[in-house]
């Protein structure tokens, strides 16, 4: 990469993010897991002028990486967002800044994102106004907890806020049961984002989750690189999934069936909402 295409490159709100994520269930039985994998974080605004610049990555259409709106929940004919512009309006919190999503992109045109995150910022500002948590499980089912974000707290640089989970992930976790988030957000101005949640009952922590990635100017190179480092992404969180689902069935842990989606597919939280 020429020294112009790396300066243009750094420039930009869009980067990749290599990192690890690490899950550690406390309780009723012991069982962790630890993954390799990368991720995008893209400016929403800047992917049309990604997918001219760069020759491995496409907008809603096949390449080495590529992003699809529609995976993310985007009507046919609306952009994302727009799509993500009109939730927010729904929420009552007129963002108008930059919003970036976080996600695992298409390898070869397959992805799974069990969690994709979007930082939504205010208007000429660059605190956030909102984090929209976007769940995703394997019965085909999507569900947004948008979180509001109040001006004091969006000047810290770890942002910690809690909601109720209402939304069926895993057969092996009952759902009165709430989230604990502690966010480092992306930015140009810091190398690393680190992501951790403390998933809690009345008596304590249940499951404890991290990803921590460092961050690197997206380009050609970096893609390519990504990609012969972490091969079929997609797939291998699939099958990792599945895999560990069966290592907890033979660990005997306590099988949950579906109580059905949640009516409304996003919940709002407030900053005065945590308990």
């Amino acid at each position: 990469m020429s020294t112009e295409e790396s300066a243009r490159a750094s420039a930009l709100g869009s980067a990749l993010y290599s990192g690890h994520v690490m899950h550690q269930r406390l309780r009723p039985l012991r069982h962790r897991l630890r993954y390799r994998m990368f991720f995008l974080v893209v400016d929403l605004d800047e992917l049309p002028a990604l997918h001219e610049r760069l020759r491995l990555f496409s907008l809603n259409r096949f390449n080495l990486l590529s992003l699809h709106e529609r995976d993310h929940g985007a009507p046919a004919g609306l952009r994302l967002r727009e799509h993500i512009d009109a939730e927010l309006a729904r929420a009552g919190i007129d963002a108008g800044g930059p919003i970036s999503l976080l996600a695992m992109p298409r390898v070869l045109g397959f992805a799974f994102n069990p969690l994709s995150i979007y930082f939504c910022h205010a208007p000429h500002s660059s605190e956030l106004a909102a984090v929209i948590y976007e769940v995703r499980n394997t019965f085909g089912e999507r569900h947004r907890y948008l979180v509001e974000v109040a001006p004091g707290q969006a000047k810290a640089p770890l942002l910690r806020h809690e909601c109720a989970k209402c939304f069926h992930v895993s057969p092996f976790m009952d759902m009165a049961l709430r989230y604990r988030f502690a966010l480092s957000p992306p930015s140009t101005q810091r190398d690393t984002l680190q992501l951790d949640i403390h998933t809690v009952d009345d008596q304590g922590p249940v499951l404890t989750a991290r990803l921590a990635a460092a961050r690197q100017a997206l380009s050609d190179w970096t893609v390519l690189k990504a990609v012969l480092t972490h091969p079929l992404l997609g797939l291998k969180v699939l099958a990792g999934i599945h895999w560990h689902a069966l290592q907890l069935l033979l660990k005997g842990a306590p099988f949950r069936h579906h109580p059905g989606a949640p009516a409304d597919p996003l919940s709002i939280t407030r900053p005065n909402d945590a308990t």
